[in-house]
């Protein structure tokens, strides 16, 4: 990981947690880095944290199958603030750590069921082609009963590919005292969405 500098700082917390009130962010959002940059502007920071509340609180889709596509997407655009996050998150939903490294190479790890397999190809293809493929998706639809869950699974996906993509751009840091890559320290290389396997 290295220690590059934010491309648009933090706001203090303070601040950051008076604007959060003003824009109906809630202030446990303001917390976060990631929110302490967008509540510099605060209708994208209120658009973000609905669409994440909606996804994380209100769901339909299961936690653990979102927790592992949100894994992939961390570990397959090296997002250390996604990977290290919900790290945390995953954790408190009792996702195994095995688990959650083997989606690092999760197509040569026995750890996965049918279902979850489907989910981490749907990340995969979206990640590589921007959509998923006809056979994935069949595959997903066998094991998501609902229109409900598979219309949250690509919201998902593309939800938390959106933060990646700006937590990169954005080079957004961790917070102050949160350690990086749990629990081994393996980092992937830059390039690795460009080479996931198919």
């Amino acid at each position: 990981m290295d220690d590059r500098a934010p491309r648009i700082e933090p706001l203090p917390a303070a601040e950051a947690k008076a604007l959060a009130g003003s824009a109906g962010v809630l202030e446990r959002m303001a917390e976060l880095s990631v929110f302490r940059v967008l509540l510099r502007q605060p209708g994208v920071a209120k658009a973000v944290q609905d669409l994440l509340v909606a996804l994380l609180f209100r769901g339909k889709l299961d936690a653990r199958l979102r927790e592992l596509l949100i894994m992939r997407i961390g570990w397959a655009t090296a997002s250390v603030y996604e990977w290290t996050q919900h790290w945390r998150v995953a954790r408190e939903l009792d996702i195994p750590a095995e688990d959650l490294l083997a989606v690092r190479d999760w197509r040569h790890s026995d750890r996965f069921d049918a279902r979850d397999r489907a989910v981490l190809a749907a990340t995969d293809e979206t990640l590589i082609d921007g959509r998923i493929g006809d056979a994935t998706w069949r595959e997903c639809c066998r094991h998501l009963a609902t229109d409900a869950e598979r219309l949250e699974l690509v919201a998902a996906i593309g939800c938390w590919r959106m933060i990646s993509s700006l937590l990169g751009s954005l080079e957004v840091p961790l917070e102050d005292g949160v350690a990086a890559w749990p629990p081994d320290g393996a980092a992937p290389e830059a390039d690795a969405a460009k080479r996931t396997p198919r």
